[in-house]
């Protein structure tokens, strides 16, 4: 029994590796990927996320398991691959949202939506702005609460960039990873954009992407 479970450990270490690898293309060292503070989390944990955190820091920041965060990410970019581009809705509040959301938009045709969120724009069919999504994508539940209360009302699922803090009532698919960093969010959306494309089997798992992480991250004005 203790040969089949080891067995069954190395393979659960094989596929995360080799889900790791295809996401990042070559492009990315693990230790580059951590630098960005993506499996940085806060102070707070709640209930929701306890399956995700990794370890506690002994000044109490709760570690996501950067795994789990790259195995959402492929199953996220599979889904989001499905769809037609046209009908997935990006949105973020968030300042540093803004250059993460441009650019896989950019890459993947999806729709993005940023700083203030219009009541009507999923619910209200005369409204100028209106929008019929088939997905949501927002970059924090709580902040973006709006469009998910929205998407909610009209039966739209929701993926969300989930911190350790987060509440994750009406949120179908998780990302867990740090959502309040620039390079982390940038990290974030580079990676799921990857995941898309090569779901899409427009990229390859060996081939580079366009941009790089930095060219996804939100620079902080003069």
């Amino acid at each position: 029994m203790s040969m089949s479970k080891k067995k069954t450990n190395e393979e659960e270490r094989d596929e995360e590796g080799s889900v790791e690898k295809s996401l990042a293309g070559g492009q990315l060292t693990e230790k580059a990927l951590i630098a960005t503070g993506i499996r940085v989390g806060t102070l707070q944990r709640t209930k929701y996320m306890e399956n995700f955190i990794q370890k506690v820091r002994p000044e109490g920041t709760h570690i996501i398991d950067i795994n789990k965060t790259l195995q959402r990410i492929d199953i996220a970019g599979k889904f989001i691959a499905r769809h037609d581009p046209k009908r997935v809705v990006l949105y973020s509040s968030k300042e540093h949202g803004k250059m993460p959301v441009t650019k896989f938009c950019e890459l993947t045709g999806a729709i993005p939506l940023l700083g203030r969120f219009m009541p009507g724009t999923f619910t209200n069919p005369l409204f100028p702005g209106h929008l019929d999504p088939e997905l949501l994508i927002v970059s924090d539940p709580a902040m973006d609460y709006q469009a998910i209360d929205e998407a909610v009302k009209v039966g739209i699922p929701i993926i969300a960039v989930c911190d350790t803090d987060s509440i994750t009532t009406n949120i179908d698919l998780i990302i867990p990873a740090n959502n309040r960093g620039r390079k982390a969010l940038a990290a974030v959306f580079w990676l799921l954009a990857r995941a898309v494309l090569i779901h899409r089997g427009e990229l390859g798992a060996s081939d580079p992407m366009k941009y790089t992480i930095e060219d996804f991250e939100t620079k902080l004005e003069e």
